[in-house]
């Protein structure tokens, strides 16, 4: 169904036949049609698809009118798992230079943030700044914390942030990426960190979501509110809206969806 509304709104948005006037939403069908269309067009902007518009649109409008098709079944078929094959094969050349791109850049800010004042390095490889530190006790990969935090690329694109969701989150020490883990038994409640966390202490080259790319190293200000028995707590599961992560630093992410710090 997605890949059949792809196609259509590919042939909309590039046919010489389509409208030039705005169409007037007039009733729920209309805005729903408009909604999916543009969707499912900035979807295609980012992909990038390569097609004959011309071509495209007399195989909607053979579609629709359900005359012959101008190719049988059997070579749509071949033609289009060659397709997919070719995008699969961009997709992964793209993510292994953006991968190759963003490894260059965290080592460069990595070696030049250590030598800045307050910032410590672990043998692991991450790197902190103490901001405020608590008097309160540590907790150990066994407890579940609650905190604040802010999360963004090296670039300064945020991908999350408890504080603008207007509350914190709680989660177990030993079930967020292993920058966090480290980090978090390294902090006393009531400590406000900087860190800044190598990708193979974060999600290494797979990423996560739609701005934390393959290998990015990543920057968080994280607050300690307080640490809770792992008893009497419950994980909040990780939940996305469609611009950035939210939920626990690290849960599981979906293809198009967010990343918080818990595990990858």
């Amino acid at each position: 169904m997605k890949k059949s509304l792809i196609i259509i709104a590919l042939s909309l948005a590039f046919s010489p036949f389509a409208p030039a006037a705005d169409p007037q939403l007039n009733d729920q069908k209309d805005k729903v049609s408009y909604s999916i269309g543009l969707d499912i067009g900035s979807t295609l902007k980012r992909q990038l698809i390569d097609v004959n518009a011309e071509v495209l649109n007399r195989g909607l409008q053979d579609g629709l009118s359900g005359k012959k098709p101008l190719m049988t079944e059997e070579q749509m078929k071949e033609s289009m798992t060659t397709f997919q094959k070719d995008m699969i094969a961009k997709q992964a050349a793209a993510k292994k230079e953006a991968g190759e791109k963003n490894t260059a850049a965290g080592r460069k800010f990595l070696e030049e943030n250590k030598a800045k004042d307050g910032v410590k390095t672990t043998a692991s490889g991450l790197q902190y700044q103490v901001e405020k530190e608590g008097s309160g006790p540590a907790p150990k990969a066994t407890d579940s914390v609650k905190v604040n935090y802010r999360g963004t690329t090296i670039d300064g694109t945020e991908f999350d942030s408890s504080y603008k969701r207007g509350e914190p989150a709680t989660f177990p020490v030993n079930r967020v990426i292993k920058g966090w883990t480290e980090a978090l038994q390294l902090m006393k409640v009531g400590s406000k960190y900087k860190l800044f966390i190598p990708a193979d202490l974060a999600y290494g080259e797979k990423g996560a979501g739609a701005d934390i790319g393959p290998n990015s190293t990543l920057v968080f200000d994280v607050e300690l509110l307080g640490i809770e028995p792992p008893a009497s707590t419950t994980p909040k599961p990780a939940t996305y809206d469609s611009k950035r992560p939210t939920g626990q630093p690290g849960a599981a992410i979906p293809p198009k969806a967010s990343a918080s710090p818990t595990e990858p």
